[in-house]
């Protein structure tokens, strides 16, 4: 080659791109030989189409000193790492480790990647370099870069990472020591990271540098460090904390921890439960009770806890629940507690809290329900004084004529003012125990009720208990008195019958009752019968009735007990006939001085009147009287005294008239307004 050629950059650069075009095998020759040519020229028109002389390229960059351009045709062109490698590693240049470890990265050779970024000293891709050291879980690795990384990328993601790193590769002494110093990283972020995903001891010293004393209390609850725990969290002082504290105690069975943590929840109404569901699903019954009944002293203990309390005792301990429910009635959540006790079966200790809760009518159906465990007479009364619902009374008389019959008359004594008795009545009835409530009917009879009379009326007559029958009849009427007495009249016993014709005489049916008082031969009763019917046909009927069956001691004892209605002509004609005149002595005597004591009567009456006559007369001397005075009207005749006797009837008659029209007295004027004289019988009464 000549001298002039040599220093012809033109000439060069045609036989190079000469060779480009028409002999490619030559070209690679010519860059070697050849040294004043514009290479980057070149080098770029050999690296595009249609020639693709990429190792061309590389010699000619190579050649002129282009290490970056020379690398980009490595890793781009030729696409060979390891060659891209090794010159790298010739020429040490920043930038030729920087594009290297890019390609690296982006070829997933991360480790590769974080060396050759290292020996650049150039953390520009430092987001893309911690997210693929991550997946790869390169975290040494990744500590050296962001090491290096800090120094110039003044970022907090960069200290954040760096101490997730960290902690991610155990190195928790340097983690402690980078956080412990001058940082801009994220440590609460890390530290949820972490303990995310498990990393408790990493997670704790971050807590603990923030200081975050929640987390940090859940920290030590999973390392199994539960006295730290405790502590931390009352640090914190949140029921969150102390729950999960809690929990993780009671399911470790560290009791005594536990219960300091559940000191703090169950002062919260609102966490209680949860906390005795999680006691309750590991079977720690004894440590709850125990627990709640510490926090009972606590000042602020409230209904909650009382009530939650007592719940326990009526799945475990319902042998303390009633001295409890006692003691604390007025600090408990009455409703909820009733029906715990119903659904564990404590009947009675509901029926308690029913009463207590003013909730009687509850109170009585559940003692009458359940009446094996929670029924007692006394105190089933004193409840049914104060139910609203007045059903209840008639579902109680039904409970006990199946349960306490011998308490229903208690029962009913009871409840008596506030029964329709002759509901009662019916309802007993149809049981068929009327006998049991004998004293209730007894003191219901009282209203004069039908159904009551009847019924007690029926119980008397089963019992043949005739003069408490009697008693009822006179003094309670309102009966069906017609049908008892048809009842009655058919009865064995005489004096059920002398009751029917009672009943019938009551009834003013008398020959009803006389005929009834006839058969059995109670004459007095019939003579009693006739005479307050006040029927003189009636009366005489009986007197014949003596006569024809030659009764003399019944004829004179109806003449006397009938006197006001038996008439003095047919009593001495039916003894005359039947040779009873002795009998029928006194009634005639009685009739004779009742005659003349109203003949003496109206004697008496007219004199007066005469004398007054008299007396007009000789106040006017011009008036002469123009006749005479009769002897018989004026009662003179001798040998009779004041007694006037006259021919009959016919005579008999006007005196009569006379009698009554002076006001006298009549023949049919009762014997009690006769005027009798010292030792004589009263007729009409026996």
């Amino acid at each position: 080659k000549s001298a002039d050629f040599g220093k012809n950059r033109n000439l060069q650069n045609l036989l190079i791109l000469t060779a480009i075009k028409a002999d490619k095998t030559r070209v690679m020759d010519y860059i070697n030989r050849l040294d004043n040519y514009d290479g980057p020229e070149i080098a770029k028109i050999a690296l595009g189409d249609p020639y693709n002389l990429y190792e061309e390229a590389f010699l000619i960059y190579k050649k002129c000193d282009l290490h970056a351009e020379a690398m980009d045709t490595l890793l781009v062109n030729i696409e060979s790492l390891e060659r891209a490698q090794e010159f790298a590693a010739r020429c040490g240049e920043p930038v030729v480790w920087y594009k290297l470890g890019k390609a690296q990265l982006e070829n997933h050779q991360v480790a590769e990647a974080i060396e050759s970024y290292l020996k650049a000293s150039d953390a520009t891709d430092y987001i893309e370099v911690i997210q693929a050291a991550q997946v790869e879980c390169l975290y040494d690795d990744l500590v050296r870069f962001l090491l290096m990384a800090r120094k110039t990328a003044k970022d907090a993601i960069v200290d954040t990472e760096l101490v997730y790193s960290y902690a991610k590769a155990d190195r928790l002494a340097d983690m402690e020591e980078f956080v412990s110093g001058t940082n801009t990283a994220n440590v609460k972020l890390v530290g949820d990271r972490l303990y995310e995903e498990k990393f408790f001891k990493a997670a704790k010293i971050l807590y603990q540098s923030i200081p975050d004393n929640s987390k940090l209390a859940s920290c030590f609850v999973q390392l199994g460090e539960y006295t730290q725990a405790v502590e931390a969290a009352k640090k914190a002082s949140n029921p969150k904390t102390w729950k999960e504290v809690n929990i993780a105690c009671v399911q470790a069975e560290q009791f005594r921890c536990a219960e300091i943590a559940a000191m703090y929840i169950i002062v919260h109404p609102d966490h209680l439960e949860e906390l005795i569901s999680q006691y309750e699903k590991g079977g720690h019954f004894e440590e709850l009770i125990s627990l709640l009944d510490t926090g009972l002293s606590s000042e602020r203990s409230h209904v909650g806890m009382y009530t939650e309390l007592a719940i326990l005792y009526t799945k475990y301990k319902p042998e303390k629940l009633m001295d409890f429910i006692k003691m604390n009635t007025q600090k408990l959540n009455i409703p909820k507690l009733i029906q715990a006790c119903e659904r564990h079966y404590h009947w009675e200790h509901a029926v308690f809290l029913y009463m207590h809760y003013d909730e009687f009518d509850q109170a009585a159906n559940t003692m009458m329900a359940h009446s094996s465990v929670a029924f007692t007479h006394d105190q089933f009364q004193m409840v049914l004084q104060k139910v609203a619902n007045m059903e209840i009374y008639y579902r109680a008389i039904t409970f006990y004529l199946e349960e306490q019959p011998m308490q229903l008359a208690a029962l009913l004594n009871t409840i008596m003012s506030k029964v329709d008795h002759a509901r009662v009545v019916q309802q007993v009835r149809k049981a068929g125990h009327l006998p049991l409530v004998l004293p209730y009917l007894k003191s219901a009879q009282q209203h004069n009720i039908q159904a009551v009379n009847e019924a007690l009326n029926e119980l008397y007559v089963e019992g043949e208990q005739y003069e408490d029958l009697r008693q009822s009849i006179e003094d309670f009427d309102n009966i069906d008195q017609i049908t008892l007495a048809q009842q009655l009249e058919k009865h064995e016993l005489i004096e059920m019958r002398r009751i029917a014709a009672l009943v019938y005489k009551k009834n003013k049916r008398y020959k009803q009752s006389i005929d009834l008082s006839k058969q059995d031969k109670m004459y007095k009763d019939t003579m009693d019968t006739a005479f307050e019917s006040g029927n003189a046909e009636l009366a005489e009927s009986l007197l014949r009735y003596f006569v024809d069956n030659d009764m003399k001691e019944c004829f004179a004892s109806c003449l006397f007990t009938c006197y006001d209605l038996i008439r003095p002509d047919v009593g001495l004609e039916l003894a005359w006939r039947k040779g009873m005149t002795d009998y029928a002595m006194p009634f005639l005597i009685q009739v004779l001085r009742e005659y003349t004591s109203r003949i003496d009567a109206l004697d008496k009456k007219t004199q007066k009147k005469e004398e007054a006559i008299e007396k007009e007369k000789s106040a006017s001397n011009d008036f002469v009287p123009d006749y005479m005075a009769n002897p018989m009207v004026a009662g003179l005749m001798p040998g009779f005294g004041n007694l006037a006797l006259t021919a009959g009837p016919a005579t008999m008659m006007p005196q009569q008239q006379q009698q009554q029209q002076f006001g006298g007295p009549t023949m049919m004027q009762t014997p009690g307004h006769m005027m009798m004289q010292p030792g004589m019988m009263q007729p009409g009464r026996m």
